[in-house]
């Protein structure tokens, strides 16, 4: 088991990890919009999404994945309202590949952020 810290994107906020690497695979924790140094984007759909997917892209890297091997992703939404935004900016992060995924809406999320993804990856 590997445990990956990469300054490319937020650091944990609490008793976790980035991601941990097992057995071929890399497991990342819930991106929300801080930016690497830890300054939360403004409260914009569009701007928080866009970083989340940039901290995704980050942590994955660290572990030598890449978008193009996730396997699935949760997105937490604070507001179904912002369901085709963030499906539209997740779309083209991913283009033509398709993970699996779930999309849930949730009361709140770490630091009033209004979208978290996670992934599932090969490495």
């Amino acid at each position: 088991m590997e445990f990956i810290c990469t300054q490319q994107a937020p650091q944990a906020i609490g008793p976790y990890s980035q991601a941990v690497v097992v057995n071929g695979m890399v497991y990342t924790s819930g991106q929300i919009a801080l930016t690497p140094e830890g300054v939360m984007q403004e409260a914009e759909i569009t701007l928080q999404t866009k970083q989340v997917l940039q901290n995704l892209e980050a942590v994955l890297k660290a572990s030598g994945s890449e978008m193009g091997k996730v396997i699935k992703c949760t997105i937490f939404l604070s507001s179904m309202e912002d369901f085709e935004t963030v499906n539209r900016l997740y779309e083209a992060a991913f283009g033509t590949h398709k993970p699996v995924r779930s999309t849930v809406a949730v009361k709140t999320l770490p630091k009033n952020a209004l979208v978290e993804i996670d992934a599932i990856a090969l490495i």
